[in-house]
């Protein structure tokens, strides 16, 4: 399996703050004392960002999905 990139434009974009947000959830749940939330949006967060990072998703490549362009 090659990792091309398969993410890009609005769908990075939209990833990247998805991750942020969920990121600043996280972190709010866990000042709170709520861990499993906490866990939780860390985990999501930490998938988010690094598709946004990278501009690769393993189920966009399972599905055959890509919103990278090519130009």
């Amino acid at each position: 399996m090659t990792f091309e990139r398969n993410v890009g434009g609005l769908d990075r974009l939209a990833r990247g703050v998805g991750g942020a947000a969920l990121l600043l959830v996280a972190l709010l749940a866990m000042f709170a004392g709520r861990w499993s939330v906490a866990t939780g949006a860390a985990l999501g967060s930490s998938g988010l960002l690094f598709n946004a990072l990278v501009g690769w998703c393993g189920l966009n490549a399972l599905l055959g999905i890509d919103t990278c362009s090519r130009e």
